[in-house]
């Protein structure tokens, strides 16, 4: 099938995505090309970061689980066939997914074992 992995994209909290976006922009010379509320996915020369606000209600609040690893993948669900027989192994509350999320993404996590939560990503079109 080929090569499985692309790019591992970090995850970045910010108190303030409009000044983050703007830094990236006009500083670094990134441009966003997704971005909703409190999330953006901002991009130059094959490097991407997805950027998200902290703030009231967001789930990847510290003290609770939150991913800083985003590797990009070219077929999450053949990645979980893949590693579906090692994953098995583990509680079954460290694996999430494959499952499409609202932000336009099918993400398979899995918990390591020092706590970091690390996602595996598909981007996709949106329903409708």
């Amino acid at each position: 099938m080929g090569e499985q992995f692309f790019q591992v994209t970090p995850f970045m909290l910010v108190p303030d995505l409009a000044k983050a976006l703007a830094f990236f922009d006009d500083i670094l010379g990134f441009k966003a090309t997704y971005r909703q509320d409190n999330y953006a996915y901002v991009t130059r020369d094959g490097v991407a970061f997805r950027i998200l606000e902290e703030g009231e209600g967001n789930p990847f609040q510290p003290g609770t689980r939150r991913f800083a690893y985003y590797v990009d993948v070219r077929d999450v669900d053949a990645l979980y066939a893949e590693l579906k027989p090692k994953l098995d192994t583990l509680p079954p509350r460290d694996v999430h997914g494959p499952a499409d999320k609202e932000y336009h993404q099918r993400e398979l996590l899995v918990l390591a074992p020092d706590g970091n939560l690390i996602a595996f990503g598909q981007a996709i079109e949106p329903a409708g």
